[in-house]
C-alpha cells in the first residue's frame, strides 16, 4: 500500500509542477520519499524535488537532492544537469563544469550541454582573471587586515603579501591607485603592533624609487607622525620606520638611482622643502624626552647617512651648514648626557657614540676655516655656558660633552681642552666624592690621552691622581675606567719596545687585570667593554698580546661582547685583533737612516722579539681556534654608523693576515684559514671585509676549498663566498675563472646535496655574466 501511495504522490507532484505550483509539488515529493524504499523511485523523487528547488531558487536544497539522486544512479543525466545548474547559481563554477562535462560525455550531441560547457568555461576564466587580479588581491588583503574577527594566520599572511606587493613597482602602483594610502593609514590607526609594522613596511616599499609616491605618502602620513612612530621603544618598529624615512629621503633626493621621466617628474618640482622638514624633525627628536633610546639612535643614523656629503668633490654642503646652525647644540646635548643623572634623556649603549660620529662627519664636511671657526665657537659657547659653580650637574654635562667631542673630531676636542677651566674641572671631578663625577672625569682623561704630547702632559699631571682613584674607589665601574686610563698612558709609546712610559712588567699587570674583568660575567656589559678598550691599547706590547691569545676564556669573552647590541665595542675589538696579529701599517726601516740616527744619538724604534713572523702566525692560529670568525661575521654585518671607515679598515687589515696562512704552511692550517675567509665572504659585504685590491687575494683560498676531500660545510661556504664575490664585478668573475674554479663549480651543480647544488647553481648564474665563461659553455654545448 505504501509503495502505491508513493507513486500516486509522485504523480500528484508532477501535476502541481506542470501547473507551476512548485511548493505543492515539493510537498508531494517529500511525502512520497517517506513512503518508499524503492531505489529507482527514490532517485526520480529526489531528481524531481531538485527541479522544484531550481524553480524556487532554493539552490542549496536543489544541489543536495540532485546529489542524492546521483548517489543512487551515477549516470542519472537529469540529476547531473540539475545539480550543475544549482552549483552554477551558488558560484561553484568548477564543480558545475565537472557535472555538465559528465552530461556531455553521456550525450555528446546535446546542444544544450555543449552551450552550457562553453558558457561555464568562459565564466570560470573570467572568475580566475578577477580572482588573481592585483586590484582584488589588494582589496582582499585590506579586508582581512581591517576585520577584527579575522584569524591570526590569515592576518599574518595578508600582511606579508601586502609587504611583498608593495616592493614590486606594479604592485605598489596598484595599492596606490586603489586608495591604498588611506587604507594603510587605517592600519596605522589600529595601533596594533603587527598591523602598524605591516603598514610601515608596505609604505616603505611603495616609496622606494618613486618620487611622486614618496611625496604623497610623506604628506599623507605626515613627518611628525612618522617620527612619533620611530620614537617608540620597540626596536623592530623603530628600525622599520627608519627604513621608511630612508626610502622617502632616497626618492626625494634622487639617491635611489632610478630615472624619473615625463609625468612623474612634472608632479614633483622641488623636494628641498620636504627634505629640510625631515632634517628639522630628526634634530628635534634628539632632545625630546618622549623619544626612546632606539628612536634617538635611528634619528642619529639617518642624520649620519644623509646630511654630510658622500663625495667631497661635490661643492654643495648646505645640508651640513643647516644642521650646524640649527642642530649642533642639540647634538652636543646628546653627547653631553650622563646616564646616571636623573635629567638624562633615554639612551642606548650606542647613542652617545653615534652623536660623536655625527659631530665628526659634520666637522669633516666643512669646506673652509671660517666654517670650522663657526663650528668651534658654537661648541665653545655651549661648553662654557654649562659651567656653573652652583650646579655640579651642569659642569658634569660640560666635561661629558668635551669627552664626546674627543671621540669625534679630535683636533677640535684638543682645542676645547685648552679652554679656561676645562682641565681644571676634570681634575676637580676626579677628586670629587661623588662616584658619577669620578666616572665622567676618568673617561674624559682617557679620551684626552690619545696623542703622545697630550698623554705626556697627563702622565706628568694625572697619573698619580688615576692611581689614587684606582686604589681608593670601591666602584667597579670607576675602577675599570681608571685602569683603562692607565693602560692608555702605558701604551703611549706605541709598538716601540724601547719607548715605554711605565716600568718593566707594569703593562702586563694592567693587562692581566683587564682580562680578569673581561671574563667576569657578573659585571654589566657596558663596564666590561672598557676592559676591551684597555686591551686595545695594551696589546701594542708584544708580551701582552702573546699572553692574551693564550687566554682562551678571555678571547671568547671578547668575541661574545662583539656579538651584542652594544656596537661601541667594535672599534676596540678590531684594534685588539689588529694589534695581536701585527696587521697595522709598519714604516719601512731604511738601514742608512738607522745608522744616521744612532750616530746623532737619536732614538731608534726597536722591534720586540715576539713581533717576529713565527709568533704572529701562532697568534693568528690561536685566534681562529678561539672562534674569532663568528665574531667577525657579526661585526662586518653591523648596520650602524658606528661601523666607521676606520673600523672597517681595521677589520680588513685583520682579515688580510689570514690570507698568507691560507696559501702557505701546513695543510690543516691552510684549510682552517681558507674556511675562515669563506665564512666571512659568504655573509659580508666584500667592500667592507676586503676593500680595494685585497678582495682579489681572497679568491684563491676560496677556490682551494672546492675539493671533494673537504667537508660539505667548507664546500658550501666556499661556494657562497664565491657567489657573493662573483656578483660584485666582472673583474672578480675573471679572477675566479682564471683560478680554474669553473669545472669544480659545475661539478657541484650535480651533487646529491640540495644546498650544495643550489649554491653552485647561484654561483654559476653570476659567472655566466663573464664573456669567457659564456664562450666556454657554448663550446661544450656544440661538442
Amino acid at each position: 500500500m505504501a509503495e502505491v501511495e508513493a507513486v500516486q504522490l509522485k504523480e500528484e507532484g508532477n501535476r502541481h509542477f506542470q501547473l507551476q505550483d512548485y511548493k505543492a509539488a515539493t510537498k508531494s515529493y517529500s511525502q512520497a520519499l517517506k513512503l518508499t524504499k524503492d531505489k529507482a523511485l527514490l532517485a526520480i523523487l529526489y531528481r524531481n524535488r531538485a527541479a522544484c528547488g531550481l524553480k524556487t531558487e532554493s539552490y542549496v536544497q536543489a544541489a543536495s537532492d540532485a546529489s542524492r539522486a546521483i548517489d543512487i544512479n551515477s549516470s542519472d543525466i537529469k540529476a547531473l544537469y540539475r545539480r550543475c545548474q544549482a552549483l552554477e547559481h551558488l558560484g561553484k563554477l568548477d564543480q558545475a563544469f565537472k557535472d555538465v562535462q559528465r552530461c556531455a560525455t553521456l550525450e555528446p550531441r546535446n546542444q544544450n550541454f555543449q552551450e552550457t560547457l562553453r558558457r561555464l568555461n568562459t565564466s570560470i576564466q573570467e572568475k580566475l582573471r578577477v580572482q588573481f587580479s592585483t586590484d582584488l588581491r589588494v582589496q582582499k588583503m585590506f579586508e582581512i587586515l581591517l576585520d577584527e574577527n579575522s584569524e591570526a594566520d590569515k592576518r599574518e599572511k595578508a600582511a606579508n603579501n601586502l609587504i611583498v606587493l608593495g616592493r614590486e613597482e606594479a604592485g605598489a602602483e596598484k595599492i596606490f591607485q586603489n586608495n591604498g594610502v588611506a587604507l594603510l593609514l587605517q592600519l596605522l590607526d589600529t595601533k596594533k603592533p603587527e598591523l602598524v609594522l605591516a603598514a610601515v613596511r608596505t609604505l616603505s616599499g611603495m616609496c622606494s624609487g618613486h618620487r611622486a609616491r614618496a611625496t604623497v605618502i610623506l604628506h599623507a602620513v605626515r613627518i611628525d607622525r612618522i617620527c612619533s612612530l620611530m620614537a617608540v621603544e620597540n626596536e623592530e618598529m623603530s628600525l622599520a620606520v627608519c627604513n621608511l624615512l630612508q626610502a622617502i629621503i632616497d626618492s626625494l633626493s634622487g639617491e635611489d638611482k632610478r630615472e624619473h621621466r615625463g609625468k612623474e617628474e612634472a608632479l614633483v618640482l622641488d623636494t628641498k622643502k620636504d627634505l629640510k622638514q625631515i632634517t628639522s624633525h630628526l634634530l628635534d627628536m634628539l632632545v625630546s624626552k618622549k623619544v626612546s633610546g632606539q628612536g634617538r639612535d635611528q634619528a642619529l643614523n639617518l642624520l649620519n647617512k644623509n646630511v654630510p656629503r658622500k663625495d667631497l668633490a661635490i661643492h654643495d654642503n648646505s645640508r651640513t651648514i643647516y644642521v650646524v646652525d640649527n642642530g649642533l647644540r642639540k647634538i652636543l646635548k646628546v653627547v653631553g648626557q650622563v646616564p646616571d643623572l636623573p635629567s638624562c634623556l633615554p639612551l642606548t649603549d650606542n647613542t652617545r657614540m653615534l652623536a660623536s660620529i655625527l659631530i665628526n662627519k659634520l666637522y669633516d664636511d666643512l669646506r673652509c676655516d671660517p666654517e670650522r671657526d663657526h663650528f668651534r665657537k658654537i661648541c665653545e659657547e655651549y661648553i662654557t655656558g654649562k659651567f656653573d659653580p652652583q650646579d655640579m650637574d651642569k659642569n658634569l654635562n660640560a666635561i661629558q660633552t668635551v669627552s664626546g667631542i674627543l671621540q669625534g673630531p679630535f683636533d677640535l676636542g684638543n682645542q676645547l681642552l685648552g679652554l679656561k677651566g676645562v682641565m681644571e674641572m676634570m681634575v676637580a671631578l676626579c677628586g670629587s666624592e661623588r662616584e658619577t663625577d669620578q666616572l665622567v672625569a676618568v673617561e674624559a682623561l682617557i679620551h684626552a690621552s690619545t696623542k703622545l704630547s697630550r698623554a705626556t702632559f697627563i702622565i706628568t699631571n694625572g697619573v698619580s691622581l688615576l692611581k689614587q682613584i684606582y686604589k681608593t674607589t670601591k666602584n667597579e665601574k670607576i675602577k675599570i675606567r681608571t685602569l683603562v686610563g692607565l693602560c692608555k698612558l702605558g701604551s703611549a709609546g706605541g709598538t716601540d719596545y724601547g719607548l715605554r712610559q711605565f716600568a718593566e712588567g707594569s703593562t702586563e699587570k694592567l693587562a692581566k687585570q683587564c682580562r680578569k674583568w673581561l671574563c667576569n660575567t657578573s659585571i654589566d656589559t657596558r663596564t666590561r667593554r672598557w676592559a676591551v678598550e684597555g686591551l686595545a691599547y695594551l696589546t701594542l706590547d708584544a708580551d701582552v698580546k702573546d699572553d692574551f691569545v693564550q687566554d682562551i676564556p678571555a678571547l671568547q669573552a671578547m668575541f661574545e661582547l662583539a656579538k651584542t647590541s652594544d656596537k661601541t665595542i667594535l672599534y676596540s675589538v678590531a684594534t685588539t685583533l689588529v694589534n695581536c696579529t701585527n696587521s697595522y701599517d709598519v714604516k719601512e726601516v731604511i738601514p742608512e737612516l738607522v745608522q744616521l740616527a744612532k750616530f746623532s744619538k737619536q732614538h731608534v724604534p726597536e722591534e720586540h722579539p715576539k713581533d717576529k713572523k713565527d709568533f704572529i702566525d701562532m697568534r693568528v692560529k690561536r685566534l681562529l681556534k678561539a672562534g674569532v670568525i663568528s665574531a667577525l661575521a657579526c661585526m662586518v654585518k653591523a648596520d650602524s654608523a658606528i661601523l666607521t671607515d676606520q673600523t672597517k679598515e681595521l677589520l680588513a687589515s685583520f682579515l688580510q693576515a689570514l690570507i698568507p696562512l691560507a696559501l702557505e704552511g701546513t695543510d690543516v692550517g691552510k684549510v682552517k684559514a681558507a674556511h675562515a675567509l669563506a665564512k666571512i665572504a659568504a655573509v659580508s659585504n666584500p667592500d667592507i671585509a676586503f676593500p680595494g685590491e685585497r678582495v682579489y687575494e681572497v679568491v684563491r683560498p676560496l677556490v682551494s676549498l672546492l675539493d671533494t676531500q673537504r667537508d660539505g660545510l667548507q664546500n658550501y661556504e666556499a661556494l657562497l663566498g664565491l657567489t657573493n664575490l662573483s656578483g660584485r664585478s666582472d673583474k672578480l668573475r675573471q679572477k675566479i675563472f682564471k683560478e680554474r674554479a669553473l669545472p669544480d663549480i659545475e661539478n657541484y651543480m650535480f651533487e646529491n646535496h640540495d644546498q650544495l647544488r643550489q649554491a653552485a647553481t647561484e654561483c654559476m648564474c653570476n659567472m655566466v655574466l663573464h664573456k669567457e665563461v659564456r664562450q666556454g659553455l657554448r663550446k661544450e654545448t656544440r661538442a
